[in-house]
């Protein structure tokens, strides 16, 4: 069973946070990005709904421009409180990452600092 897909829906908002970090983009090419980053492809009824909440959320940002050929595109910017929650919980999630990797290496110890921070 390929788990890949479920947790990718865990993290999938800050993905698409941090790809916006390089400056605005449209969902195929984000889609692209992320697949060329090894993250497989994500399809469009995936990672539209991610966009429109994030839109929602006041994260991103997004403008309708009309293209000379071809139909138009939605361009995304990120927002300085998206970069604000990109920082705060792409943080949280390296430390959830190292918490992981502790464990399945067989350490099962998370790097220091990673347990006081989430309990304190």
């Amino acid at each position: 069973m390929d788990r890949r897909a479920s947790w990718l829906k865990g993290v999938l908002d800050l993905l698409v946070l941090a790809r916006l970090t390089e400056g605005e983009s449209y969902g195929y090419a984000i889609a692209g990005s992320l697949d060329e980053a090894g993250l497989g492809r994500i399809r469009g009824g995936t990672l539209y709904p991610v966009l429109n909440r994030l839109e929602e959320a006041g994260l991103v940002a997004a403008e309708y421009r009309a293209a000379e050929k071809g139909p138009g595109r939605r361009y995304y910017t990120l927002t300085e409180q998206g970069r604000e929650v990109l920082a705060e919980q792409g943080a949280a999630w390296l430390e959830f990452d190292a918490s992981v990797r502790s464990v399945l290496t067989g350490g099962g110890v998370p790097e220091q600092g990673a347990v006081e921070k989430r309990t304190g």
